[in-house]
C-alpha cells in the first residue's frame, strides 16, 4: 500500500512538473529570453532588485531552454541585461551623486548601507565590484557608489563584466540542465520529479551558503 501511495505521489509530482515545464517552454523563446533580460536589468539597477526577483525569473526562463544554442542566447541576453542594469546604476551615481543619496530612495536604503558600500569600494577596489554581484543589497548599491567615486566606466566594466558572465553561466546552465535531465528521465523513472526538485533546491542552498561565506569573508572590509 505504501509503495502504491509513494508511486502515486511521484506520478502526481511528475505530472505537475511536466505541465509547468511545458507551459514555460510553450512561451515564445524570444519573449521568454527578453523577459529574463529585462528582469535581471531591473534587479541590478537602482535598487529595484530589492523587489524584483530577477534570479528567480532567469531560473524559470532557463527551464524552457530547448537547445544548447537557445541556452547560449539566453545566457548572453542575461549578461547584457545585468550589464545594462549596473550601467544605469553607475551613470545615475555619476550624474546625480549626493542628490540620489539624500533622496527619499536614498534615505530608505539607509546611511549605514551607503557607508558600508563606500568603505568596501575604497578598501577593496575592483574586487569589490566583482564580488558585489554575489552579495545581497550591495549588488545594486555598489554600481551607484562606483559612479559617485570617480572610477572610470571602462574600469568598472572590466570588473563587473566577468562577474555577470559567471553569474549568468551558473544560473542558466544549472536550471537548463535540471530541466533537461527531468525530461530525459520523466518517461522511464517515477522519481524524475524528485531529481529535478532536488537539483533546484540543492542549487538554491549552495548559492545561499556561498553568498553567506563571501559576505562573512568580506565583512571586515565594510566595518569601521
Amino acid at each position: 500500500m505504501l509503495v502504491g501511495m509513494s508511486g502515486a505521489i511521484a506520478g502526481a509530482v511528475n505530472e505537475a512538473l511536466t505541465w509547468l515545464l511545458d507551459a514555460v517552454q510553450a512561451v515564445d523563446p524570444v519573449l521568454r529570453t527578453v523577459l529574463a533580460g529585462i528582469a535581471i536589468m531591473l534587479e541590478t539597477s537602482v535598487l529595484i532588485g530589492l523587489i524584483v526577483p530577477g534570479d528567480t525569473i532567469v531560473i524559470v526562463a532557463a527551464t524552457g531552454v530547448a537547445s544548447p544554442a537557445e541556452g547560449v542566447v539566453l545566457g548572453a541576453v542575461v549578461v547584457v541585461g545585468a550589464i545594462a542594469g549596473e550601467s544605469i546604476g553607475f551613470w545615475l551615481g555619476r550624474w546625480l551623486g549626493p542628490r540620489l543619496r539624500h533622496s527619499w530612495v536614498g534615505r530608505r536604503i539607509g546611511e549605514k548601507n551607503w557607508m558600508r558600500s563606500e568603505r568596501y569600494l575604497r578598501r577593496r577596489g575592483g574586487p569589490a565590484i566583482f564580488l558585489s554581484r554575489f552579495l545581497p543589497v550591495l549588488h545594486s548599491l555598489v554600481p551607484l557608489t562606483v559612479g559617485m567615486s570617480g572610477y572610470s566606466y571602462r574600469r568598472f566594466l572590466a570588473w563587473t563584466l566577468p562577474a555577470c558572465i559567471l553569474w549568468s553561466a551558473i544560473y542558466v546552465s544549472i536550471a537548463a540542465g535540471a530541466a533537461h535531465s527531468y525530461r530525459e528521465l520523466a518517461g522511464s523513472a517515477h522519481y524524475a520529479g524528485y531529481v529535478f526538485v532536488g537539483i533546484i533546491v540543492l542549487f538554491i542552498l549552495v548559492v545561499y551558503v556561498v553568498k553567506k561565506v563571501i559576505a562573512r569573508l568580506e565583512q571586515r572590509h565594510m566595518k569601521d
